[in-house]
Parts: structure tokens; C-alpha cells; sequence
């Protein structure tokens, strides 16, 4: 805000900016404008939505679409440096050639890159300003792109764990885009003997476990949550590439869940951004035993320095290590 000349426009788009005080103090100083605030993070979405009803549209999506003449676009940088490409490619053919574009980000979140990852997007990118350990970019939009096509940004791999071969498509910015992590895998080989009935993937990224417990447990119905429209769209698209369905939804952790569950397999987010977050995991852990059908069980695997069992021993019923391994633990809870 205290660049806020560069703010003035007619209808500015706000990507991905966490729900803050930047709509409020944006709308003081040119309280005409008409904001369009997209977020590809559901609890940003939320947030916003339910702090500023009314005061502007609100997106949430893995892709933004608009016929709106936008004369703006101010960006939070990305905590993948890769999504900042995926999103420019995916707003520079909407707009005007030449709209101003800013970017705002903390540094040790990667935003100093932002001059040579932007430069096929943008024009006469530069720094404008540093503070408090961020710097802001402007630039004007390269128009000049090829329509924006989502398919062409899927990373697709395989992997095969002991019969079961799977294909995994993931975007830019879901968690383990390029291969199965050693967590997951660990997990996969560490499931419960029999899954059965409803089973929710908590935190579900690009619909790994899922897809797995799916081919090996064809009798589960699937349910797959995540707070990221990219992992949720991911998870879509890796269901249907291997022949399989499932009910896929937004949650800031367990805001959206309304039925209950006879299984429930995650692992789950630690990170948030470059710090280290365990807020959303805790609360799901805390909370989930209300979403267990009778007998029901929670099975997660994390980093073993993570106190998790005590929460899940407390919050939920016995619980045991099945496996600590490789710096990773796989902690069972059943419901008492």
C-alpha cells in the first residue's frame, strides 16, 4: 500500500492474495473500483469471502476465465516457483496488451526470481520496491501467447508398487509433482489389510493414495479433499487416466466434510509456503473422530519428528506406530 499509486484501475484482478487487510485498505483508497479477488486456495477463498461480502467477486478455481476487461493484475507470488509461469500463461491471453502487472512476495519465498522467471510473459519487468523483507515487480502483460491450454501444463509419471501400476497427472504447485515421495510410498506399502466403505484421502494432492487404494481395494469408495484447486484438478485427472472415480472437493482441513467414514488415509501438510505450518493438520486431527463411522480409522503417515500420535491417542482412540522408517512413521488410530 505504500506503492498504492500503482493500485488505480477500473476492475483489478488480485491473484492468490491471502485474506488479509489488502482488499479493505485497497477499497478505502479507491472505493469505486471493481475488484475481482481469484484464489486457487480454498481457505484464502473463504476468508476473503466471509470478511468482504459483497465488496468484490470472488473466484475460486484451478484456472481463471473472464470476459471483464481487467486493467490491472496484482499477483502473491507463488509458493512454487513454476506456478508463477502456469499463471501467467493462464491470464496474459485475457487481457489487453500492455496491462500493468504487479508482483508482491516475501524473498526467502523465491519472489527476487520473479525478473527471469516472468520474462517471457511480461514486459519491462523491474523491481519497484523492497521492504520488510519483500519486494514488489511491475511489468506490462505480454499478450502475445498461445491460448492458454491446461492439459499442456500436466507433469504425468508412473510408478508400480508391487501389481499396481498407476499414472499420475499433476500441476504446477501440487505437492510431489515430478515423483512418488518416499512418505507416500511408505504409506502405500504400510495400508491397513482391508479397506472397505467410505474412505476419505485428507490433503489428497494429485490423487496418489487414492488412485492406489482404489486399484487394490476396488470395493472403497473414494472421497477426496484438498485445500488447492491445482491438486484438486490434478486428483481429477489422475482418477480418470487410470479408470477410476471418486467425490473430489475444496476443505480448509475439515470446513467442507459432512458425512462419515468407515477409513480415512492422508499424508497430510506440514508446510505452508517456505514455513513450516501444522495448524491444518492438528485441527483435522483434533476433530476428525465426529466424521468416523463405528469402528472406524484413521491411518497417516508424517515426518516421525511430528508429535502426532499423542494427538491422535487423545483425540481419537488406540493408536500405533505400524512402521518408522526412512525418517517417516505410519501412525494407525481405531475409534474406541
Amino acid at each position: 500500500m505504500r506503492n498504492s499509486d500503482l493500485l488505480e484501475a477500473d476492475c483489478p484482478l488480485l491473484i492468490n492474495l491471502p485474506a488479509d487487510g489488502l482488499l479493505a485498505a485497497y477499497l478505502e483508497q479507491y472505493p469505486s473500483c471493481k475488484i475481482t479477488c481469484f484464489n486457487n486456495n480454498f481457505e484464502h477463498h473463504q476468508a476473503l469471502k466471509q470478511s468482504y461480502p459483497g465488496k468484490a467477486e470472488f473466484v475460486f478455481n484451478c484456472q481463471y476465465k473472464s470476459d471483464k476487461q481487467h486493467d490491472l493484475v496484482v499477483i502473491a507470488f507463488p509458493k512454487s516457483k513454476a506456478e508463477l509461469a502456469f499463471t501467467l500463461a493462464m491470464i496474459n491471453p485475457q487481457l489487453p496488451e500492455n496491462t500493468p502487472i504487479l508482483i508482491v512476495g516475501e524473498n526467502k519465498g523465491g519472489v527476487k526470481s520473479t525478473g527471469k522467471l516472468a520474462a517471457d510473459y511480461i514486459h519491462h519487468i523491474g523491481k519497484v520496491d523492497s521492504a520488510r523483507h519483500c519486494t514488489l515487480f511491475s511489468g506490462l502483460a505480454n499478450t502475445e501467447q498461445a491460448p492458454f491450454d491446461i492439459n499442456a501444463w500436466f507433469k504425468h509419471y508412473h510408478f508400480t508398487q508391487g501389481d499396481i501400476k498407476l499414472e499420475i497427472a499433476s500441476l504446477p504447485g501440487v505437492f510431489s509433482q515430478n515423483a512418488l515421495d518416499k512418505g507416500t510410498e511408505l504409506l502405500l506399502n504400510n495400508l491397513p489389510a482391508n479397506l472397505e466403505g467410505e474412505l476419505l484421502d485428507f490433503g489428497c494432492g494429485a490423487g496418489v493414495i487414492s488412485c492406489f487404494i482404489g486399484k487394490k481395494y476396488p470395493q472403497a469408495r473414494l472421497a477426496l479433499l484438498d485445500v488447492s484447486a491445482l491438486a484438486l484438478a490434478s486428483a481429477e485427472k489422475t482418477l480418470a487416466i487410470n479408470g477410476l472415480s471418486g467425490t473430489v472437493f475444496p476443505s480448509n482441513s475439515l470446513s467442507e466434510v459432512r458425512g462419515k467414514y468407515q477409513h480415512i488415509v492422508s499424508n497430510p501438510p506440514f508446510h505452508q509456503g517456505v514455513k513450516t505450518h501444522y495448524g491444518a493438520t492438528e485441527s483435522f486431527l483434533k476433530q476428525i473422530k465426529g466424521h468416523l463411522k463405528p469402528k472406524g480409522n484413521v491411518t497417516i503417515v508424517a515426518n516421525n519428528f511430528l508429535s502426532y500420535k499423542p494427538i491422535m491417542e487423545k483425540a481419537i482412540g488406540t493408536t500405533t506406530t505400524l512402521i518408522n522408517e526412512k525418517g517417516f512413521a505410519i501412525y494407525h488410530s481405531q475409534i474406541r
